[in-house]
């Protein structure tokens, strides 16, 4: 955008108060800038935080009453609040598994209850069975992976 154009007063006292309404604009301009910065960076912590407090109060819920639980974390609240992983189980050989939720082809508006019926498991799946799985908890880092023999 280009600036706006201040016709130049005559008189020479027009000229200095011009001159210095200019600058102190473009001194409020700056401030005010850097106060919005400060804001939205407060903001988007408290953001980060709420997503966080939303993610640990599900996983308290999906402990104690098992099962998937609704309202869940929408999949891009628990990115944001630092649960990358879903924890999960098959119902038939109880195999456990880690989800990286980043990776999934979902929209990230997706809630993470509504995943329990979309993923199956890849060992049963080769037996030709496709259970759906259980959720176990968000984590943020999978689990170590155990020693295949």
């Amino acid at each position: 955008m280009a600036p706006k154009h201040h016709p130049t007063p005559l008189s020479g006292g027009d000229r200095k108060a011009l001159a210095k309404e200019l600058g102190r604009s473009r001194a409020m301009t700056t401030i005010l800038a850097g106060q919005a910065a400060e804001a939205r960076a407060k903001g988007e912590a408290l953001i980060r935080q709420a997503d966080k407090l939303l993610c640990e109060a599900f996983n308290e819920r999906l402990w104690s009453d098992g099962g998937p639980i609704n309202p869940s974390p929408a999949i891009d609240q628990a990115l944001n609040g630092g649960y990358p992983w879903l924890e999960i189980e098959c119902s038939r050989c109880r195999t456990k598994r880690d989800v990286d939720l980043a990776g999934l082809r979902h929209p990230p508006t997706t809630f993470v209850h509504d995943l329990a019926s979309r993923l199956r498991c890849s060992k049963c799946a080769k037996a030709n069975r496709r259970p759906p799985a259980t959720l176990l908890q968000l984590a943020q880092r999978p689990r170590q992976a155990a020693p295949e023999t």
